[in-house]
């Protein structure tokens, strides 16, 4: 326990009247705004209870959005563990006219108070009580004999809390599960790039060993050259055996004969002996049919054709 020499010390109730006041100043919350439990705990670490609070509160709290503390007593050696909303703190402040930035430190009651031997008259109707090593606030006729509330020369102990100016804006149940979703996202998004990387991995080796397998060039720029030309003699070939299929496929009579076949410069050359004007017309018939542009010049019983491949 240390003397406050520096700041004022002022009890907050919205039932409370306070004074003007423009100077720092400490705060002691009335029990009306926090809920506590006194609890025995196998734990000794203040950290470890502290992740138990909400779910010590939950069924005992009306709907909000809570801050919670806790400090262990060294004379019971049981934990006093308090559930508050900022937002109702603040509201009471602003009531009262008391900005927040002339507030030095906010205390509980129960830590400030829990040795009063009287109860202490806070208003006409109300007053402080201590029950049971917890400080209550009752209506003041269920007290026979009672004092004024004087904090004038109260020591105040180290069990101070801060007020969080938005805590009501923020719902952080809500928060943690789209942190969590995030998280898993995160994770997922991560694992997803590790085997993308292994798959690319493989690809590449893979890659490696067909250039080396098929003997081919070292940059794709080469490749896809040759790639290119190929195709386009395949493109050729293919024409070409199309052509010839036709022309091959043509049924001659006994005195006509195929003279000529010859393929130069991309030119396919065709003669027929034996033809006359009118057997002529049939086989170019024939073959336009089929699909093939070509020239034609009948002389001499010859049929000439050519075609472009």
């Amino acid at each position: 326990m240390t003397y406050n020499k520096q700041h004022k010390v002022l009890f907050l109730d919205p039932d409370y009247e306070i004074e003007h006041i423009d100077e720092k100043i400490n705060i002691i919350l009335s029990p009306s705004l926090y809920w506590i439990k006194k609890i025995s705990f196998p734990h000794n670490s203040l950290r470890e209870v502290k992740t138990l609070l909400p779910s010590i509160f939950e069924d005992t709290l009306p709907d909000g959005v809570y801050s919670y503390s806790v400090y262990k007593n060294s004379d019971d050696g049981l934990f006093y563990a308090f559930a508050y909303e900022d937002k109702k703190i603040l509201d009471v402040l602003a009531q009262h006219n008391i900005p927040v930035v002339n507030v030095a430190g906010v205390r509980f009651a129960q830590s400030e108070l829990n040795t009063i031997e009287h109860a202490l008259q806070i208003n006409d109707d109300q007053c402080l009580y201590v029950k049971d090593s917890i400080v209550v606030l009752l209506p003041s006729f269920w007290a026979d004999k009672k004092e004024m509330l004087d904090l004038s020369n109260i020591s105040l102990s180290k069990h101070k809390i801060t007020l969080q100016q938005f805590a009501h804006i923020i719902d952080y149940k809500s928060l943690y599960g789209v942190i969590s979703v995030l998280a898993i996202l995160i994770l997922l998004t991560l694992s997803e790039l590790f085997i993308t990387t292994q798959r690319s991995q493989e690809i590449v080796m893979k890659t490696d060993e067909i250039f080396v397998k098929e003997d081919l060039k070292p940059t794709m720029f080469e490749n896809r050259s040759i790639l290119k030309k190929y195709e386009k003699t395949h493109e050729v070939q293919t024409i070409f055996r199309e052509h010839l299929a036709h022309i091959l496929a043509l049924e001659l009579n006994k005195n006509e004969k195929m003279t000529v076949l010859t393929l130069k410069n991309k030119t396919l050359q065709v003669d027929f002996s034996g033809i006359d004007a009118q057997r002529s017309s049939s086989i170019t018939s024939i073959l336009k049919s089929k699909g093939m542009s070509f020239t034609h010049k009948h002389q001499d019983g010859t049929l000439h054709l050519e075609t472009k491949i």
